[in-house]
């Protein structure tokens, strides 16, 4: 596309205030040296309710949402772009359960990660292994994507994709590296309002310029009967549904609450929770979060409004990019482009934070130097999250970024699979820790083998998110069974340890540390390095 030089300037100052804002935050709200996790990569576990608001939105909604559910919306139609306004709904629940009973033990024990709260929990290193090496697998493909977020508001400014890519990930690593998780934080103010500001004026000015909310239902609807009629002309099923029908929603329902389920089990959204300060901020928070679901509804419309304004294009990932840049005077194009590519750096900051502190935890320290120094804990955090953010841009210079959407399809159906560790572990050590392990290996790679669609030969790539159930034709979410295979292990495997009560790991956390609040503890030293795998 033709270079569009004023939107990019835009873009460009907006990303400068940026880059200051990265830099400047390592001296914000700091009370300590940055050379320990505590303060680099949890914030010091200061965050007041405004910056956690903030901070778990940015975290949470990602370029890639914004970039991807009206690219679902414009191509697929509801099925498979709207179930994500569905699940952002279901999560809030389960986060306020889950959430403040997590943040009290990991308070009152210094847990970092959610491995290592896992590894605590039942004992086990294997397990907190186990979790941690789901969530670096799963956080990869998932930073990656980021990118592809980045990459597709270049691509429609007419500028090279490759070159300024390359360029604000370094800054981006630079002031991460220095800053630690305060810079994404305080970055997230910046693009919090510039998203609200773009979708405000989008859900409003684009509409009136289309002739209304009216019209635009009814080009969606002409849309799919063409669809339709041109799929029955080829002998195929149509490829866009305007509204669910009645064979998928079991597919939607399913697909909705596994995710809802998946989604704080990722490290980042963890990270995001454990760096505030105090119990009830998560909770307060948890309230006033669903606001971002509202949000996210306008989004998805997007790519409706993309559709009723006649934009073409095979690759969806451009259909909302697209729709501003024939929607929009360039001016506000810029800032819109600059909206999404701010959304892909705050959370490429936490994601990488929080799968650099999995590796030295439960990986580098827990199996190499269990004495390892809280400074060289942080270092060595620190080099990997340069190392984390570096894999991801090569893979998406290198690969095709098709590549990077089916891993982080899988990411989802894989990061599900420590639930039963970490969200009932919450409530329960009843589970042996060998059948937990057991239960998560079965879970990872029954949901690997039906996402990979081996179980037809004909089909050799991602099959998507769901498939059927054997012996019928109803499709669910492929994470969802996965979990329910993972579950009956790890329940007949428990059954059968506890003939042998001696094999249950040792439990270092008591029935009160899932209820304290801030003020009535000190936080204690953390695990225990001696303990058994």
């Amino acid at each position: 596309m033709k270079l569009d030089t004023t939107a990019l300037a835009v873009a460009i100052v907006l990303f400068a205030i940026v880059t200051v804002i990265g830099f400047v935050a390592s001296h914000w709200r700091r009370v300590a040296s940055m050379n320990t996790l505590n303060e680099w990569g949890l914030g010091g576990r200061s965050f007041g309710g405004f910056v956690t608001w903030f901070l778990l939105g940015g975290d949470l909604y990602t370029a890639y949402t914004f970039i991807a559910v009206p690219g679902a919306m414009y191509a697929l139609g509801a099925v498979s772009g709207w179930f994500a306004v569905a699940y952002t709904i279901l999560v809030w629940p389960i986060v306020f359960v889950l959430m403040p009973r997590l943040w009290s033990v990991a308070h009152k024990h210094g847990f970092i990660t959610p491995a290592d709260f896992a590894s605590a929990r039942f004992g086990s290193r294997g397990l907190g292994l186990a979790v941690a090496f789901t969530g670096i697998l799963a956080l990869l493909p998932y930073i990656a994507l980021q990118l592809v977020g980045i990459q597709s508001v270049l691509q429609v400014m007419g500028v090279s994709r490759d070159l300024p890519l390359i360029i604000a990930f370094v800054i981006l690593a630079a002031y991460t590296y220095v800053s630690g998780l305060r810079a994404p934080a305080l970055i997230a103010f910046v693009k919090d309002l510039l998203i609200y500001v773009v979708v405000l004026v989008a859900i409003i000015y684009i509409p009136i310029r289309l002739g209304g909310y009216g019209h635009i239902f009814s080009a969606v609807e002409a849309h799919t009967k063409a669809v339709a009629a041109a799929a029955k002309a080829a002998h195929k099923k149509p490829t866009f549904a305007f509204l669910p029908s009645a064979k998928t929603y079991w597919a939607y329902g399913t697909l909705a609450l596994g995710s809802a389920m998946a989604l704080f089990m990722y490290p980042h959204a963890i990270t995001g929770v454990l760096a505030s300060k105090e119990r009830e901020t998560v909770r307060r928070n948890t309230v006033a979060l669903p606001l971002y679901s509202l949000v996210l509804a306008f989004v998805a419309l997007l790519g409706y409004m993309a559709i009723a304004a006649g934009v073409k294009t095979t690759n969806s990932r451009l259909a909302a990019p697209l729709l501003f840049h024939q929607m929009f005077p360039s001016w506000f194009a810029g800032v819109a482009y600059a909206a999404v590519a701010i959304g892909a750096l705050v959370p490429a900051a936490i994601m990488s934070i929080a799968a650099a502190n999995l590796f030295t935890r439960n990986i580098y320290r827990d199996l190499f130097r269990p004495r390892a120094s809280a400074r060289e804990e942080a270092e060595v955090s620190k080099l990997v999250s340069l190392l984390v953010k570096f894999g991801a841009l090569a893979f998406v210079l290198g690969l095709n970024t098709q590549n990077a959407i089916n891993l982080q399809l899988l990411g989802g159906i894989w990061i599900l699979q420590t639930f039963p560790a970490v969200a009932l572990g919450l409530f329960t050590r009843w589970l042996h820790r060998w059948a937990l392990i057991a239960g998560w290996l079965a879970g990872m790679v029954y949901g690997s083998y039906l996402a990979y669609g081996v179980s037809s030969p004909a089909v050799h790539h991602f099959a998507g998110a769901v498939a059927d159930i054997p012996g019928t034709t109803t499709s669910v979410y492929i994470g969802l069974s996965a979990l329910v295979l993972n579950l009956a292990v790890a329940i007949v495997g428990t059954v059968v340890l506890r003939l042998w009560p001696r094999s249950a790991g040792p439990d270092v956390t008591a029935a009160e540390d899932y209820v304290v609040d801030a003020g009535e503890v000190e936080p204690l030293p953390t695990l225990d390095v001696a303990q058994p795998l």
